[in-house]
């Protein structure tokens, strides 16, 4: 393997030592080649909400695989999934799937820029939306500088056509829209999953849609991660702003490889075939992946996430309260049955904000959880997760070790 890994971040560069190599995964938990047992609250970074090996979705998988993996072909699952999809998301009037979450992300954006004819985007620091090349972009060096790349091979001929602003400030956003109005879109996390979790104010997120709307951009939610994570009707429920296109991934395909983005029906038809905006994925809506987010989407209801995400809370609220007792420089934030702690007193608004999180204190009570079988995401700026597989017990035992931590 390139780097030993095929995704950076299980290397452990950001925590010292070895990455751990799984070999399987049952409930809340995870067991590696050793043989050793880890309370799991990365959970497949968030794909999971049943936890490992649901019995559900295993069958779903199984009874799909008797018929057939991959057929090329349309399938009746995948309307059925749209649906399901539909039910919560009823804005995406039409849907896309794909195989991956940046597949859909830059599927997005160059269905954006048909649509528009402008070239131009807007993404927010700390905001991560795959590894595109228009989005490995760092900040310019003012308000109206677009970027650099953030990546080798990546020309900056096509960074500078990615514009980089702070996340929740509302007025360089302002600012920034009354001196550019020729955007073909506007990238953002509704809540900020890949900095840590860090909601979006409400009122930010308003502005977005009114700056958006004034000068004819597109507004695009990457709802990758809490697209039924937080909610039914992922974080743009919540928050009352709606998008023109939603992008989302991870639960949706139950484990499975999987992303999709979907808007209204007059946008969508910008797509090939009916329009000229060509996308296309020989996988793209793959059985598999079709029957696994099916099986979970078909068991979610209002009941489900009250218990999921009163349960979080509880446990984030104990935690919060150690970490006081303890006297330690530390806050947890959360939203639904997604939490980060960051070692900073305060929670952070925005990137800025986490980076001065003490990243050593991170590292070290990192390794001491993964000595004590608690696996947690390898990178301080990270979600964690919990699932309905996560009980009273084993949430008693997380808190005992950080205690002893």
């Amino acid at each position: 393997m390139a780097g030993g890994v095929n995704s950076p971040v299980r290397a452990f560069k950001a925590v010292g030592g070895e990455p751990v190599f799984m070999a399987r995964g049952r409930g809340a938990a995870l067991t590696d080649v050793a043989g050793k047992r880890y309370i799991d609250l990365c959970l497949s970074w968030g794909a999971l909400l049943f936890g490992h090996a649901d019995p559900g979705t295993v069958r779903a998988i199984q009874a799909q695989a008797a018929k057939g993996t991959s057929f090329g072909t349309a399938t009746p699952m995948e309307t059925t999934l749209a649906r399901d999809i539909q039910k919560a998301f009823p804005l995406m009037e039409r849907i896309r799937f794909t195989s991956s979450g940046t597949e859909a992300v830059m599927s997005a954006i160059r269905l954006a820029r048909g649509a528009t004819g402008r070239k131009r985007i807007l993404k927010f620091e700390g905001g991560y939306h795959g590894h595109a090349d228009s989005l490995l972009v760092k900040a310019g060096s003012g308000l109206a500088t677009f970027g650099s790349p953030d990546s080798a091979g990546i020309p900056r001929e096509l960074a500078a056509l990615t514009a980089v602003l702070p996340y929740n400030d509302e007025q360089k956003l302002g600012r920034f829209f009354k001196k550019n109005k020729d955007l073909a879109c506007v990238l953002v996390e509704p809540v900020a999953a890949n900095m840590g979790v860090v909601p979006a104010k409400k009122n930010f997120l308003s502005a977005l849609r009114f700056w958006s709307k004034r000068t004819g951009a597109l507004l695009i939610f990457d709802e990758v991660i809490t697209g039924f994570r937080l909610c039914h009707g992922g974080a743009q429920h919540l928050a009352g702003v709606h998008p023109d296109i939603t992008i989302l991934g991870k639960i949706i395909g139950g484990g499975l490889p999987v992303g999709a983005f979907g808007g209204s029906v007059s946008l969508m038809r910008h797509l090939s075939p009916e329009g000229s905006v060509y996308q296309a994925g020989t996988l793209s809506g793959n059985p598999l992946s079709m029957a696994a987010g099916h099986s979970v989407l078909s068991r979610l209801d209002p009941t489900f996430y009250e218990k999921l995400n009163r349960h979080t809370e509880r446990f984030t609220d104990k935690l919060q309260t150690l970490l006081r007792l303890k006297k330690k420089k530390a806050s947890v934030t959360r939203a639904g049955s997604m939490f980060t702690v960051f070692y900073r007193e305060t929670p952070p608004n925005n990137f800025s904000d986490v980076q001065r999180s003490d990243l050593g204190a991170f590292r070290k009570v990192f390794r001491a959880l993964l000595k004590n079988g608690i696996y947690t995401p390898p990178s301080a700026f990270e979600a964690s997760f919990l699932s309905s597989s996560h009980k009273d017990a084993e949430l008693r035992k997380v808190l005992e070790v950080f205690e002893k931590c």
